[in-house]
């Protein structure tokens, strides 16, 4: 146990005893129930109340001393987790005073424990002026001399933290104005951001000067040790084909550590970890970033704990505040990375399933040209995999239709995933997606969400957002759902309760979909379909507020309760 707890835990099991005599010992000249458990328990002590008055009041000073010094170890260990290093003095002089202040506290309750036992068993021993009673006043002497110590030690510790908060929002203005006045080149920010550091790692893990980045577009990746191998993967696919597709951009990773916590050896090798599966340049050491950066980094660009990009361009001048979105979804095309490239993407195509999964699903085109129906899917319960999968089947033959079937999954399910790819695979079902595939799928549309809401788009004004928000509820349900596709445009979706009662029913609309088409009856028949409870349920991972407060129902359009989730980040 460290000091502050070893303290702790004595004062504590203290209490449990002390509290009990102490109690009775007030208790006892007014309550009949004390009295009586006093005679029970210990000698009658309100017959010597005065006799042993010296005694608790000497007790009495001595446990509040106590009390004040584990107050002020606690307040001491506790300092360095937020403000300030353990090995930087005042701190680390004030550090080396909590041992004997421990040893202090610990003697202080064996006495106090002793005499306390003696009053329980006391004879004629106990006098108004005893050894006992003098070694008592004794120990609260020093003990409060020692919480006079401790609170001098503070008292500078404070000084010296109020003196390097100033120092820190002097060194933030300062970075806000050099990052907000348009430069010449991106040296000077880039040099503001790592300080005394001067060096980067290269993606051969050698070191390089910052001035080789000198006008170039660079993305600032910043992240704390949680991102995902997932998020470096397809991050680095398309910084690998930057260089087929003619672009010059670099990428730095920043890590947000908490530099209290370093020495444990657990966040060093994940550091490492991380590093050397990154393909581009890293800093050379975890505290490389200024803290007025990360306090920017934090308060300005909005970084809680999902990845950000933060786009320079040559001029060192910021073109998007977080620019991993647009590349999930426009890869390389979106290049410079800009919010106005960004938003003229939005504007300038329209959102199609192709879109969303043609990076993924190699076979898509040539299922198209085929002229078949593309269904999409996911649910966590194999039960309801088997029985839509062959119903599905079912009706396309019964309606002499191709038909290809894809298993998606849910998102952060995945171990659930393995295990029912593998019976897909076995029983031959449908298709599957790897791991990284179905990430990416659902990756993608939260970073839509998001772009749709920092911009005002609502479901009643933006269709995109409306079929995202749903398809985002499909994944947050453990109902399951589908999408149909074809390469005309024309697409239907629904959950799982509603899709697999639909097929089970194909012979309500079978007459339908030979006159209309497999899709436009399905679509039809769907929308009279009554769900039996609730409509959609919407899970989003939070991030400094990109949640908006009010969230209308994609299914129902009424407003949605808001409830907050929290999930193992192991999932």
């Amino acid at each position: 146990y460290s000091w502050g707890a070893k303290v702790v835990l004595t004062l504590a099991a203290f209490a449990v005893n002390f509290g009990e005599f102490w109690l009775i010992a007030q208790l006892c000249t007014s309550n009949p129930l004390a009295k009586s458990v006093a005679l029970l328990k210990q000698p009658d002590i309100s017959e010597h109340s005065q006799t042993l008055k010296s005694h608790f009041d000497a007790l009495s000073k001595l446990i509040n001393a106590m009390f004040d010094v584990t107050k002020s170890i606690v307040e001491l260990t506790g300092i360095h987790s937020k403000y300030i290093s353990i090995g930087e003095p005042p701190l680390s002089t004030a550090m080396t005073h909590i041992h004997t202040a421990t040893y202090w506290i610990i003697a202080s309750v064996v006495a106090c424990t002793r005499q306390i036992t003696g009053l329980i068993g006391m004879g004629n021993g106990f006098g108004p002026d005893t050894p006992e009673a003098r070694e008592l006043s004794s120990l609260a002497r020093k003990v409060s001399s020692i919480h006079e110590h401790l609170q001098s030690r503070l008292r500078l510790c404070y000084e010296h933290i109020d003196a390097d908060e100033k120092k820190l929002m002097e060194a933030f203005e300062h970075f806000k104005r050099t990052i907000e006045t348009p430069q010449v080149d991106n040296l000077k920010i880039l040099q503001n951001i790592f300080g005394k550091e001067k060096v980067l790692l290269n993606p051969d893990r050698a070191e390089v000067y910052i001035n080789l980045l000198r006008k170039q577009h660079v993305l600032l990746l910043i992240s704390d040790l949680d991102i995902s191998q997932e998020e470096i993967r397809f991050l680095e696919a398309v910084y690998k084909e930057r260089v087929s597709s003619g672009l010059n951009y670099e990428i730095i990773w920043l890590p947000i550590v908490d530099r209290t916590t370093w020495n444990d050896g657990y966040y060093q090798k994940k550091f490492s970890n991380l590093q050397s599966i990154m393909s581009w340049y890293t800093v050379s050491h975890h505290v490389a970033i200024e803290p007025a950066v990360i306090k920017y980094i934090r308060e300005e660009w909005g970084f809680v704990k999902k990845p950000i990009a933060v786009t320079l361009n040559p001029q060192g001048k910021v073109l998007c505040p977080n620019a991993l979105n647009m590349m999930w979804i426009w890869g390389n095309s979106a290049f410079p990375f800009s919010s106005e490239k960004e938003e003229s993407f939005w504007k300038a195509k329209p959102w199609t399933l192709d879109h969303l999964v043609g990076r993924l699903e190699p076979n898509l085109p040539t299922w198209v040209s085929q002229q078949k129906v593309v269904c999409f899917y996911g649910s966590e319960e194999t039960e309801w995999i088997e029985s839509f999968t062959t119903a599905t089947k079912g009706v396309a033959k019964a309606l002499d239709i191709g038909i290809e079937m894809v298993y998606v999954g849910q998102k952060n399910a995945k171990e659930e995933h393995k295990k029912i790819t593998g019976l897909i695979k076995e029983k031959e079902l449908s298709h599957t997606w790897e791991d990284d595939k179905v990430w990416f799928f659902w990756n993608q549309l939260e970073s839509m969400l998001y772009w749709k809401t920092q911009h005002g788009k609502t479901i009643e004004n933006d269709v995109i957002k409306q079929e995202v928000m749903k398809m985002l509820g499909y994944d947050s349900s453990k109902n399951g759902w589908a999408v149909f596709y074809t390469g005309s445009g024309e697409l239907v979706k629904a959950n799982g309760e509603k899709v697999l009662s639909t097929m089970h029913s194909f012979e309500e609309w079978e007459k339908l979909a030979n006159q209309i088409g497999f899709i436009p009856a399905l679509r039809e028949k769907l929308e009279r379909v009554i769900p039996h409870h609730y409509c959609a349920r919407l899970i989003l991972p939070g991030n400094g507020g990109r949640i908006p407060e009010r969230v209308q129902c994609a299914e129902c359009g009424r407003p949605m309760e808001l409830n907050f989730l929290y999930r193992c980040g192991a999932e």
